[in-house]
């Protein structure tokens, strides 16, 4: 055991005075499925519904170690490192100051001010991330405060090292393979750090969602890069950069062990994982679940932990979640009927619906001096293969159809 691990284990002892440790809990339902022995390690059930507060609170603990008079701290955030900070900001009894975006839900906005309570003060101030981290870190320099980084930093790193520390004290050996979320690489350069440090031959997969794919670019060019653009849809792991030096403790990772997650896939999960076993998942909470049907043949007979990494979801997200979920599902579709505008036509449309088949939406504004008029209409059936019978009943009806499901362009604008 190294210096890193021993750091590690400290950090989560020091933890028992603040949380208990998070379950780690073997789901039937996933092992059957996957004729293994699946485990979560259920992040999304510490004292802010994510893994986040781990490293806050050993980067905050260390900075006050060296520097007993610091007051006051300072992040930018969006999400769950502001809850993690919140929290510990109140446990330490210490200042903090919390950039947030002024786009940021209020519900998020309400939660961290509830975790961290008078301790903390909160300043909404930029439409993008960028513009609010910029305002934190001027700030920080005005001030003589201290930054707490979400990812990037080695005490921070050591903290999210504890997910780890616990799983194998839990499990009493360590697992065939450890399936990671990453966003910044804060969670996973800890847990490979620590799995090295012990001689552990436990693989580890990385999973990120297809909009920001950080992690992949910088293996492919062998540093971190910058992304283009980035779907913040995964908001708790869609980073445009991964950090220096998490991508230092991941580098030498085989690509094929970096794994992307569709947007639209991730919301099938979320619902499965919500109707079936009861789990609220945020979308970033997701991921480790979601991947594990292209993992299939890897952990047949293994033992496999996934890190469910954060449940703080809100439900008012829940329409545009099941939506994602049944479009990526093929049971809900959008499309354009050219329609005549002749006495009839609906109806003969309507009776080549089946039974079941369900208008989730119709959309048509009969237009003077024109043959036909276009309709928006939106198909929700129980079966992906109903959609092949009725478009060929429309084409052999005459009708002209366009399907824009997914068409990106025109469903972020009509659908």
């Amino acid at each position: 055991m190294n210096d890193f691990s021993k750091k590690a284990r400290a950090a989560e002892a020091e933890m028992r005075s603040v949380f208990p440790e998070t379950p780690l809990l073997r789901n039937d339902h996933l092992s059957q499925r996957y004729e293994a022995s699946i485990w979560l390690k259920r992040e999304d059930l510490s004292p802010v519904r994510s893994y986040k507060i781990r490293g806050a609170f050993n980067a905050m603990l260390k900075e006050l170690e060296k520097r007993p008079d610091q007051h006051t701290f300072v992040c930018a955030s969006a999400g769950n490192h502001a809850q993690g900070v919140a929290f510990v900001c109140k446990h330490f009894g210490v200042h903090g100051v919390i950039f947030m975006p002024v786009t940021t839900p209020q519900q998020k906005v309400d939660k961290t001010r509830i975790f961290g309570g008078d301790s903390i003060e909160i300043r909404l101030t930029g439409d993008y991330f960028d513009d609010t981290l910029k305002s934190a870190e001027a700030y920080c320099k005005e001030v003589g405060a201290h930054f707490l980084s979400p990812f990037d930093d080695d005490d921070v790193i050591e903290g999210q090292a504890s997910v780890a520390a616990e799983i194998l004290v839990q499990l009493s050996c360590a697992p065939d393979m450890i399936v990671l979320p990453v966003g910044g690489g804060g969670l996973s350069a800890g847990i490979r750090s620590y799995l090295r440090s012990i001689g552990a031959k436990t693989e580890l997969r990385f999973v990120e969602p297809s909009g920001g794919a950080s992690l992949t670019a910088a293996v492919a060019a062998g540093e971190p890069v910058t992304l283009d653009s980035v779907n913040n849809f995964v908001d708790g792991a869609a980073v445009a950069r991964i950090g220096e030096k998490t991508f230092k403790a991941l580098k030498g990772i085989k690509p094929e062990d970096v794994l992307l997650s569709p947007e639209d896939r991730i919301c099938a999960t979320m619902i499965e994982m919500l109707n079936v076993e009861g789990i609220v998942l945020e979308p970033a909470g997701a991921l480790s679940v979601d991947v594990l049907p292209e993992l299939a043949d890897q952990i047949r007979g293994k033992t496999v932990v996934c890190i469910t990494s954060g449940g703080n979801f809100d439900f008012e997200r829940l329409p545009e979640v099941k939506e994602r979920a049944q479009r990526f599902s093929g049971v809900k579709k959008y499309f354009i009927l050219r329609l005549p505008q002749r006495p009839g036509a609906l109806k003969e449309f309507l009776g080549l619906l089946g039974p079941d088949d369900d208008i989730a939406r119709f959309e048509y504004f009969k237009k003077s001096a024109r043959n036909f008029g276009s309709v928006l209409i939106g198909i929700e059936t129980k079966r992906p293969e109903n959609f092949d019978i009725l478009f060929e009943k429309l084409a052999s009806a005459g009708f002209t159809f366009r399907d824009i499901t997914n068409d990106e362009t025109l469903s972020e604008f009509v659908i």
